[in-house]
């Protein structure tokens, strides 16, 4: 018999590709998504009827512990991706980021407790060690809270460690760099440079151009989820996704700008710099401890990722407000 999974926050970028993908694999998915009075699902919604069909929606609120155990029974595995993610909006609303991604996270340990269900993922993001303190940064690097969303994320990791430790709950923490690819939201650097260009700018806004970034295909990224729920050499441990090569965000607009438009400048515009101590100068991942637990490899070069994301965002630009500052 199939397994039976949940995903949430699948409505979102990242959960809507793992949510395809695990379908692919012949898995039986059930798909928490964000209940709103629109009944709109996400991404989830430009999935073929046919996918759609074989999906189980569960509308609820990862804050709600009720809702989430309600989605939760009968569940063999659960990939917890529901999260609050912008950095510059964690600057002035702190405390969404606690009710969601902390507590949400305690909800889901909670009921796996209860439930004793077989395995539990959950996502980190690599903007829990800061600017790096040595590359590749592996899983033994230091935690550094430079953003409210980084503290809230090393918290509910830290959680779900509690939790393995001292209830033997079968949790991974799994920790993707940066991902990128179609559907993801305007407020990241990739779909910001690709969207300004393909509605004839001229003139590209960033902010800072000297950080640089382990970017992740987010199919790859799907695929690290995937290969990591199905070793049980993974149980209890935290676990980088990540392609060990880095590049700097005016590298990334360059290759963009010579993809798209070569006339094309950059603009540094203040409103979109981070706060100097918040601004994580550095991330280049390690990918050993993956690849020695797991099957995983990175299938997509960044530059086969990058095209397939212009592709994807030259045929979905009315989705996206290219023309103003996405927080």
């Amino acid at each position: 018999m199939a397994k039976k999974v949940l995903v949430t926050g699948s409505d979102g970028f990242i959960g809507s590709h793992l949510t395809e993908l695990l379908l692919e694999k012949g898995y039986d998915v059930r798909a928490f998504v964000y209940y709103n009075s629109f009944n709109t699902w996400g991404w989830l919604d430009t999935l073929p009827k046919e996918k759609l069909d074989q999906i189980e929606i569960f509308s609820g609120d990862i804050r709600d512990p009720n809702g989430v155990y309600e989605a939760m029974k009968g569940i063999d595995m659960v990939f917890h991706l529901a999260a609050l993610i912008a950095i510059p909006f964690s600057y002035h609303s702190p405390d969404s980021y606690v009710d969601t991604n902390i507590k949400g996270t305690l909800n889901v340990l909670q009921a796996a407790r209860k439930l004793e269900t077989e395995r539990i993922m959950v996502t980190s993001t690599s903007e829990v060690y800061g600017t790096a303190q040595y590359v590749p940064i592996d899983e033994l690097h230091p935690y550094q809270g430079q953003s409210p969303y980084s503290a809230t994320k090393i918290g509910a990791d830290r959680l779900a460690e509690s939790f393995y430790r001292s209830f033997n709950l079968p949790v991974t923490i799994v920790r993707p760099f940066n991902t990128y690819g179609p559907r993801q939201s305007a407020r990241a650097v990739i779909p910001t440079i690709i969207t300004q260009l393909l509605a004839g700018k001229e003139e590209i806004k960033l902010g800072s151009l000297t950080p640089t970034r382990d970017f992740n295909f987010v199919k790859d990224t799907a695929n690290g989820f995937y290969e990591i729920a199905r070793s049980d050499k993974t149980i209890g441990q935290e676990i980088n996704i990540a392609t060990q090569q880095e590049h700097s965000i005016g590298d990334v607009a360059n290759e963009i700008i010579r993809q798209l438009n070569p006339n094309a400048k950059i603009i540094c515009e203040e409103q979109r710099l981070r706060p100097e101590k918040s601004e994580v100068n550095r991330l280049l991942g390690a990918n050993a401890k993956i690849k020695e637990l797991t099957d995983w490899a990175p299938k997509y070069t960044f530059a086969q990722g990058i095209e397939e994301t212009i592709a994807w965002l030259r045929d979905n630009m009315d989705r996206y407000k290219a023309d103003i500052y996405n927080v």
